[in-house]
């Protein structure tokens, strides 16, 4: 009975992407943190144990993935790009989720595949959906010319994404603003954002200069990037978006392929970013580590059928 309850509960972690499988024999799992399941082993009387993890627990995993995807990407580029564009429209409603937007996977997948309007919603939400859709489309294409982010680029993606609110769309904001539900989370004083902004885009176009840089690298620096852009907060709205989606931009550059934050990892993401009551880049970058191990099973899993 032990064995069917734990073979089940794998199953749905699995469905969830709530769990990594670092081995199979003998079977070594990682399930990233969830308040869903520390409330169920309370009910059930035990004690949930946090891991301490290492800084580069899941980098070697990372690399042998990255290797095999990219063997099976060039025996199978349409399925690939199949796989892109189904992806993609859950990254736009997990990462529009976070941010409050009502609309349910289903009727996403009905209004960005099938051209499906949804009922029961507000034009923002929907118009909301479908910018972000245009944001990440433009950041694609971008990314396949080898274009570099600039301060120019980053506003453009902001003002398409934040269309449905065309007064502050792509606009630096100008007076202070804090983040919803995390009054400790510090953002940019309005007179510092264009300094931390230039200083910032100097260090990624130092890091992108390298003629190669190793995973531990990429993600050491993606994890700064992704919370200094957070927390400079340019926007008077949108910034979690779109800082998302830069970071998504800095990450295909160097050829490692993240299509959504599943399910299973968003609260874990939150709690890493704008949720966290401190900044702490290692939280991130572990974070990171999970969602990019995440996107690269799945895919390698869906390239080999």
């Amino acid at each position: 009975m032990i064995s069917i309850i734990m073979s089940s509960l794998i199953k749905i972690l699995r469905h969830l992407s709530a769990k990594l499988a670092l081995s199979k024999k003998p079977l070594i799992i990682t399930i990233p943190y969830n308040s869903f399941l520390r409330d169920l082993i309370y009910y059930f009387g035990e004690k949930a144990l946090v891991a301490k993890l290492r800084s580069d627990e899941y980098l070697d995993e990372i690399n042998k993935e990255l290797s095999r995807f990219n063997k099976l990407r060039k025996q199978n580029e349409p399925r690939h790009q199949r796989l892109i564009s189904e992806y993609q429209i859950r990254f736009v409603h997990h990462s529009l989720s976070i941010e409050g937007n009502p609309i349910t996977l289903p009727d996403t997948i009905k209004l960005l595949k099938d051209n499906i309007m949804p009922s029961n919603y507000s034009s923002d939400n929907i118009q909301e959906v479908e910018n972000y859709q245009k944001a990440i489309n433009q950041m694609n294409s971008d990314t396949e010319e080898n274009k570099p982010l600039t301060k120019e680029s980053i506003l453009k993606y902001h003002s398409i994404a934040m269309q449905h609110r065309s007064a502050m769309a792509g606009k630096i904001r100008t007076h202070a603003v804090c983040i919803k539900g995390n009054p400790d989370y510090d953002v940019a004083k309005v007179e510092d954002i264009e300094k931390r902004l230039a200083i910032l885009l100097k260090k990624y176009n130092k890091f992108i200069s390298a003629k190669k840089n190793s995973i531990k690298n990429i993600l050491d620096f993606a994890a700064y990037f992704h919370n200094e852009f957070q927390h400079i907060h340019p926007f008077f709205d949108g910034n979690s978006r779109t800082t998302r989606l830069i970071t998504f931009h800095l990450l295909k550059s160097q050829n490692i392929p993240v299509y959504d934050i599943p399910l299973g990892l968003l609260e874990e993401y939150v709690l890493s970013t704008k949720g966290a009551r401190k900044r702490d880049d290692k939280k991130l970058n572990q974070t990171m580590q999970q969602i990019i191990l995440s996107n690269l099973k799945i895919i390698n899993e869906k390239l080999s059928q």
